[in-house]
């Protein structure tokens, strides 16, 4: 797929406030700081699209970008360890969660994974999360050119065994990127647009 437009259309908190458009959305969240302004500026080809910080816990919104006029690309806030108060977390929390039960234009969630780090507890519970409530996923593995192509494989296999270890009975569909690289881009986009295909001709 080639992107040939992609726009900011809205930021809120409010998943009734999101645009009524009733065409495909793909959603992107992960753990504050895995990289993920960085992904969707890279996935876009615009270098300031998503706004990117050095600090964790940036988007604090739900940011809804349209990619060719055709399919929405929405940035979600992080979880983890955003450096906001607990009182906001619980907020941004609920409406994480009330996004994804709620939104039925969503498509598919893309949960960002930092590939240099050992499996961890928050970012495997959410992807129960989704499991359990019946959401379509795939992992995003970002950073991958910090590592060694035999490192990333290494890495991969120790995920793909947390997760068999635990709820799931195969691993979910994964992509290994990096933003500074572009690995990955075209293998997302694909991905994406023979959804939106497939979509238009059902």
């Amino acid at each position: 797929m080639k992107i040939k437009s992609a726009e900011f259309v809205m930021s809120n908190s409010d998943v009734a406030k999101c645009p009524k458009n009733p065409i495909p959305e793909y959603a992107f969240i992960g753990r504050s700081n895995v990289g993920k302004s960085s992904l969707i500026n890279m996935l876009t080809q615009r270098k300031s699209l998503a706004k990117t910080s050095g600090r964790p816990g940036k988007t604090q919104l739900i940011n809804h970008f349209k990619i060719n006029n055709e399919w929405f690309l929405v940035d979600l806030p992080g979880y983890g360890y955003a450096r906001v108060s607990k009182s906001a977390k619980k907020v941004f929390q609920k409406f994480i969660t009330e996004y994804f039960r709620k939104r039925t234009q969503l498509v598919c969630g893309f949960v960002l994974v930092d590939i240099r780090h050992e499996p961890q507890k928050v970012d495997l519970e959410f992807m129960q999360w989704l499991g359990e409530n019946q959401i379509p996923f795939c992992i995003i593995f970002t950073k991958a050119d910090k590592l060694r192509p035999s490192q990333i494989d290494t890495h991969v296999e120790k995920y793909r065994a947390k997760l068999l270890e635990d709820v799931w009975e195969e691993m979910p569909q994964y992509f290994v990127t990096s933003s500074s690289k572009a690995i990955g881009r075209d293998e997302v986009l694909n991905f994406i647009g023979q959804i939106n295909e497939d979509l238009k001709n059902s």
